[in-house]
């Protein structure tokens, strides 16, 4: 008897839970090409704006988006989804379409105002440097015979005061891989920040401290200032249009001349090379892409967000090396002025921590 009564409970849950299966409703929900992904609702929603906010749910979307459904009457063509009754009973295939504000729509009425708090941060790319000026700086570890006798000459000055008597190749290779460090960072050091890495150096290695020096370490700040310079030939001998775009002006190595053209206080990704695999004439194809793309109704944001990062190399050397007129660059990028591509740049192109602090 108690075997009959527990087979029938799970035969009553079963049925409960294919009951609930059954009125679930399935949802193909195409976010971007490569970000397809399947939904489950407990019910079809109500309405549309119902849809929306459990697709927001359940992918964590933090930005604003019209859906577009698949229409049966059209050969399963994608369309504007106004009505929920549009939908299947059961399942249904829907895309979404990030809605990307243009300036000109901050004189709408409130009644019509879309947010635009979100912004879409670039992804990573090779060609830029992210890396703001470390509050510390960090001394990296030199070659295996430098480092083993800088360790030796640092245990030899803790005991007696010894300081190492540097010879002219391990100089050369201490400056190298520090000149080859601080580029990381900023391709125009200026004083100070030559001055904290000099300081950090004699720290980190005290045996390398200058007899007579005020703080020990004033011959080591001269000469990072011309290797920095040293190193900034040798990059635009190879080609680095950072540094190549004032190739010709005159100034000592370390000084800024007269019209040099280089990062202000909080600037990064100043001048960065093309993305791996790019060139111009490529970077112009996807420029033409985004302007065909800003003359639709309804511009892809995630589109927008992916092409504007790719072409922002190209950008820079317009803006910097051609000094184009910003009239040309509104006819040339016009998603470059919309609110979210404001918001971006300014993510992309300075130092935050830096900004805040002055």
């Amino acid at each position: 008897m108690k075997m009959y009564q527990m087979a029938t409970k799970e035969n009553f849950f079963f049925f409960l839970y294919f009951l609930r299966t059954m009125e679930s409703y399935k949802v193909r929900l195409i976010l971007t090409e490569q970000d397809i992904r399947k939904l489950s609702l407990d019910a079809k929603p109500k309405n549309v704006e119902e849809l929306k906010i459990k697709i927001k749910e359940k992918c964590d979307l933090q930005y604003d988006f019209n859906v577009m459904y698949e229409d049966s009457d059209f050969d399963n063509a994608f369309c504007n989804l106004e009505d929920i009754g549009d939908l299947p009973a059961s399942r249904a295939t829907v895309k979404v379409i990030p809605l990307l504000v243009t300036a000109s729509t901050t004189s709408m009425s409130d009644d019509s105002c879309v947010s635009n708090d979100t912004v879409i941060m670039p992804t990573d790319s090779s060609s830029t440097r992210h890396n703001p000026w470390p509050e510390i700086f960090e001394i990296p570890d030199f070659s295996v015979d430098v480092e083993f006798r800088l360790r030796q000459s640092n245990l030899q000055y803790l005991r007696d005061q010894t300081y190492l008597s540097v010879t002219r190749d391990m100089k050369h290779s201490i400056l190298e891989k520090l000149a080859e460090t601080i580029y990381k960072f900023d391709a125009y050091p200026n004083n100070e920040r030559i001055n904290s890495v000099a300081l950090a150096l004699i720290n980190k290695h005290p045996c390398l401290k200058e007899q007579g020096s005020p703080d020990g370490c004033s011959s080591w700040k001269h000469s990072l200032k011309f290797k920095m310079g040293n190193y900034r030939t040798k990059l635009r001998k190879a080609g680095c249009v950072e540094v190549g775009v004032n190739g010709g002006k005159t100034g000592g190595p370390g000084m800024a001349a007269k019209g040099l053209k280089r990062p202000k206080r909080s600037e990064v990704n100043y001048l960065p090379e093309h993305p791996e695999g790019q060139n111009g004439d490529s970077l112009e194809a996807v420029r033409q892409l985004l302007v065909e793309e800003m003359r639709k109704v309804n511009p892809s944001g995630t589109f927008i967000a992916s092409k504007m990062d790719l072409t922002f190399s190209m950008r820079r050397h317009e803006i910097v090396d051609a000094e184009t007129p910003v009239k040309t660059l509104m006819e040339r990028w016009p998603a470059l002025f919309t609110e979210r591509q404001v918001s971006t740049y300014s993510y992309s192109f300075f130092d935050h921590e830096k900004l805040h602090s002055v």
